[in-house]
């Protein structure tokens, strides 16, 4: 962007087209295209195959076919073009899990019968002396002063931080609740308790009629026919 140049961050002018000139431009570009040069490429084009976008348009029996195609007469693909060395990993996991239980089984026994001949493993570090183990005896490790190289410095400890001492804790007296205010307390929980128990003996009182009066409905049902 040059100096004279100002920067515009005001929308495009198409979002202020109106809906009928917006209507007539789609029509135009829909039977009248415009003409435009050929693209020219300057990459190796590449072939993706159908769009995701087209694959869902497609309607279902289409995809049926489709596949059912492939099955009986797959498509021949031309060779891969490999543009680096490639490493041989061996089975897949998922072609692994797809196998029955008994192949796993006389693998494993094969394996066990007659091992697979690897080649020799090449190491790129020098070996360690095993006899430079550890005083533990339950760690057969080397020391560390005998593997590394180099003169040892030994650095002076940290100093301690110095703890300060805990504040005496001093026992609050306990305050006597007031007489009055117990009695208070006292005459609301009362008064809560007597509440709770005549909306309990409300609650039954109407389930039981309730019940009476959907029993009565049955029974005259069934008795007076």
């Amino acid at each position: 962007m040059t100096q004279n140049q100002d920067l515009d961050l005001l929308p495009p002018e198409s979002l202020n087209r109106s809906l009928w000139r917006s209507l007539l431009g789609n029509l135009r570009d829909k039977f009248a295209t415009e003409r435009l040069p050929p693209l020219q490429l300057t990459s190796r084009p590449v072939d993706v195959g159908m769009l995701e976008g087209d694959r869902l348009a497609m309607p279902w029996y289409r995809t049926v076919f489709t596949n059912i195609g492939d099955v009986l007469s797959p498509e021949s693909l031309p060779p891969l073009e490999l543009e680096s060395r490639p490493v041989d990993v061996g089975e897949l996991v998922a072609d692994q899990m797809s196998h029955m239980w008994w192949t796993s089984l006389l693998r494993n026994l094969a394996d066990n019968v007659a091992p697979e001949r690897q080649p020799a493993l090449q190491l790129t570090s020098a070996p360690v002396n095993p006899s430079l183990h550890s005083d533990s005896e339950y760690l057969l490790l080397p020391q560390w002063s005998s593997v590394i190289d180099g003169p040892k410095v030994f650095l002076p400890d940290k100093p301690k931080a110095a703890y300060p001492s805990l504040p005496r804790i001093v026992a609050v007296p306990v305050v006597k609740p007031n007489q009055a205010e117990v009695e208070f307390v006292h005459v609301l929980e009362s008064d809560l308790r007597r509440d709770l128990r005549r909306s309990t003996i409300r609650v039954r009182l109407w389930i039981s009629f309730a019940a009476i009066q959907v029993i009565v409905l049955i029974g005259g049902f069934f008795w007076f026919k």
